[in-house]
């Protein structure tokens, strides 16, 4: 039998990132591969990868604003003076800080939070990760916590919340996305909850976060101190004393800080009613400028630098539409699926297992649960009705089989983003520290749990 060239492609992208060659010529690599193993031919395999990449121009672009929108918020002080807060509040408890101390378990609640927060009610998605962990990195090193465990508590807010709260990215992922594809497969959607259809598979994140600060990573784990984080940790809290020097200082950091409050309201708003991330991040930077917080002779600065923070993630997911619009034109998605099927043949158990299983590979190879859905969804649906699923089981089905794998994926901004702010001293790897650890903690639990929404919905 032939092995499946998407298969094959997603087994080089992964094993070449492992190796650790860029993630970029992982995928650019793993897509030439998989073209030319099914037959299309160099000529064929590079214009649908180019294909890919002209499909992905609205990324760069959102990517682009959604930077500038969040350096914008870091120009008003208001990351800074959060980051100082918590640091002299470390400070103040001296050094008898504990791995159990409360402050610490505060530490993490508040990352969790703020990863959440960054999917709906502030549209920065990960562009706040690379402004607020720098300059905590010091503090994680004073209190030996273990970077892996900060990877994983953000990308449980970055994954969590968009597969499970129809709000912001959420909104995107379950509706426009999802329930859209499931309806036009042939599912009366009218009736569906996708916050009942995901509850499950969100558990099984949730258990996933809790053995990550409960069991594998509870032990302390040293790292030099590096001159670079004690500038980072510095650089914030002497912006954060320069707002309480004097009393026309502290009105001024408090007129910027409602105005980035403000600048984030409107943003939200303006996503929440063009459904535009887009959009939302100009107004939002509008609001800035329009209030003299970055002033117009800053602007291009704050912009240009918004870009040069999300650019390289931008690039990787740009190149991986390139590599899933290859996958696509191989025409072998289907056949992969359809011999996926021999191997449960009316078997429920089987079928549900097999179907997120092969929702885990095709996302990790991706990079994005967002580019999943459709690609599984108008075999997805077909099948379980023939199977005898319910409708509210097949959401979670095809739900859970995007969401699955974008945690672990090295393509992935959810593994992506906490590198870009853990490694700033270079002691934090991607691939083991990062995606190993996510992958670990969040895609079996999903696989578990998902298929168990499958089984009692």
């Amino acid at each position: 039998m032939a092995i499946n060239a998407v298969l094959l492609a997603v087994v080089i992208m992964l094993g070449l990132s492992l190796a650790r060659v860029h993630v970029v010529l992982s995928l650019l690599i793993g897509a030439l591969a998989g073209g030319l193993i099914a037959g299309l031919g160099i000529t064929d395999t590079l214009a649908a990868f180019q294909d890919g990449i002209r499909n992905g121009a609205q990324i760069a672009l959102s990517y682009a604003l959604l930077g500038a929108f969040a350096v914008a918020i870091a120009h008003s002080g208001l990351p800074q003076s959060l980051a100082g807060a918590v640091i002299k509040r470390i400070d103040a408890a001296g050094s008898g800080i504990t791995a159990g101390g409360m402050i610490k378990y505060t530490l993490f609640a508040g990352l969790v939070m703020m990863s959440c927060f960054s999917q709906n009610l502030i549209p920065i998605h990960i562009a706040f990760i690379p402004l607020l962990v720098p300059p905590l990195l010091l503090a994680f090193n004073r209190m030996q916590i273990d970077r892996r465990l900060i990877a994983c508590l953000l990308t449980f807010g970055l994954v969590t919340t968009y597969m499970f709260i129809p709000y912001g990215f959420g909104d995107i992922y379950l509706n426009q996305i999802m329930l859209k594809n499931v309806g036009e497969a042939g599912i009366d959607i009218a009736n569906i909850s996708v916050v009942k259809a995901m509850a499950i598979p969100a558990l099984g994140m949730f258990i996933g976060l809790l053995t990550a600060v409960f069991i594998s990573y509870r032990k302390p784990r040293q790292y030099q101190q590096l001159a670079i984080d004690k500038d980072a940790r510095d650089a914030v809290v002497k912006n954060d004393d320069l707002g309480k020097t004097a009393a026309n200082a502290q009105a001024s950091s408090k007129i910027k800080t409602l105005i980035a409050l403000a600048a984030i309201v409107t943003a939200f708003v303006v996503q929440l009613y063009t459904d535009s991330l887009l959009l939302g991040s100009m107004f939002g930077f509008a609001v800035f400028m329009a209030t003299g917080v970055v002033k117009w002779r800053d602007a291009d600065t704050v912009f240009n630098d918004g870009i040069k923070l999300m650019a390289m993630i931008g690039f990787i997911m740009i190149t991986a539409q390139g590599f899933a619009e290859v996958m696509k034109a191989t025409g072998e998605i289907a056949p992969l699926i359809d011999g996926a099927t021999n191997l449960f043949a009316g078997n429920k158990a089987i079928a549900a297992f097999v179907m997120l299983g092969i929702g885990l590979v095709v996302t990790m190879g991706i990079g994005s649960s967002f580019s999943t859905i459709p690609i599984i969804a108008a075999i997805y649906v077909p099948l379980c009705i023939s199977l005898g699923f319910s409708p509210l089981a097949t959401v979670a089905i095809i739900g859970t089989a995007g969401a699955l794998g974008d945690a672990g994926s090295p393509a992935s901004d959810s593994t992506l983003g906490p590198t870009s702010g853990l490694n700033i001293d270079g002691q934090h790897d991607h691939i083991r520290d990062s995606v190993v650890p996510t992958f670990l903690h969040y895609n079996i639990p999903l696989l578990t749990f998902g298929w168990i929404a499958a089984m009692v919905l």
